[in-house]
């Protein structure tokens, strides 16, 4: 029996870092407010985009799938002052 309860308590330990990660959040998550401005920045020049395809990068952001007004698609990348650094069209 006190087998059986070490083997249990030592599983659960083992699993904790695995749980803890998972519930910590996501690190790479955007803050709310970066996601609003850039989608404000974006209407500004009449373009639209899922929010879910903004993603973080090591000096900024990029934006996949941005359909704009002037005609087209592009990937958007830009600095993490969320001013625009490249636009390559798709």
């Amino acid at each position: 029996m006190r087998k059986l309860i070490l083997t249990t308590t030592v599983s659960a330990f083992m699993a904790l870092p695995a749980w803890a990660q998972e519930t910590s959040g996501d690190d790479d998550a955007i803050p709310q407010e970066t996601v609003d401005s850039i989608m404000a920045m974006l209407e500004d020049m009449q373009c639209e985009m899922d929010p879910d395809d903004i993603e973080r990068e090591d000096d900024g952001y990029d934006l996949d799938d941005v359909i704009c007004a002037e005609g087209g698609q592009f990937d958007i990348t830009l600095d993490a002052d969320l001013n625009e650094t490249g636009r390559r069209a798709e």
